[in-house]
């Protein structure tokens, strides 16, 4: 299975140039790290960031500069800073090319849930409903299974939905899957040393599989 890095590193080669990107909270953020030097994009965040950089070192850290979940970030030459109000009017005016999101889970029709399990203290929906309410591309990186070994890619969501509809691919630690427009997962790419037997075994919701299935290229 694949570690949390190397799920950011998958993504990031589905990264175009010229787009504008949120990365949301969790295994999204770490895709800042692995954008490839030859493109251009811009990195956006709903607390009011436009032109974030790769992770700080520690000589680099400094704590006025975060992400909407809380990490210290760098930012780039051109970057620049104002409110959350215009962030949001960014987002809701759908001037981002691509959303990266975290997921609890995810159903075979493309709905999102990942604000809120009942019973538990999570840090709220921040700006996932307005993001899958105006983005044009919306990627999942979600872990595949539960720590109770659940699947989290599911016939349909069990807990509060984010967005509905609005997920077109999804990259797990055990495969890269395109939600397909009539329903279903479709299998594009399996972690290295996974075979397509398990994860259908680890997926609830219909799996769609046609010939072969490649390994993923994580360089």
């Amino acid at each position: 299975m694949l570690t949390k890095d190397q799920i950011a590193r998958r993504i990031a080669k589905e990264i175009k140039n010229g787009q504008y990107i949120n990365l949301g909270i969790g295994i999204p953020t770490l895709v800042a790290n692995y954008i490839p030097d030859h493109l251009e994009v811009v990195l956006q965040s709903e607390n009011g960031l436009l032109g974030i950089g790769p992770f700080p070192t520690e000589d680099e850290v400094d704590a006025d500069l975060i992400n909407a979940g809380k990490q210290t970030i760098t930012m780039v030459k051109g970057s620049a800073l104002f409110s959350s109000a215009e962030s949001f009017g960014m987002i809701r005016g759908g001037h981002i090319h691509l959303t990266i999101l975290g997921a609890m889970e995810v159903s075979e029709n493309g709905d999102i849930a990942n604000w809120k399990i009942p019973g538990k203290m999570v840090k709220g929906m921040g700006g996932a409903m307005d993001l899958v309410s105006s983005a044009d591309n919306i990627i999942v990186a979600m872990q595949h299974c539960s720590k109770e070994g659940g699947s989290k890619l599911l016939k349909q969501c069990h807990l509060p939905i984010t967005g509905m509809k609005c997920v077109k691919k999804i990259i797990t630690d055990l495969a890269v899957l395109e939600v397909l427009p009539e329903g279903g997962f479709k299998l594009l790419e399996r972690a290295p040393g996974t075979s397509v037997e398990e994860i259908k075994e680890k997926t609830e919701g219909k799996l769609v599989v046609k010939g072969e299935v490649p390994e993923m290229q994580l360089d």
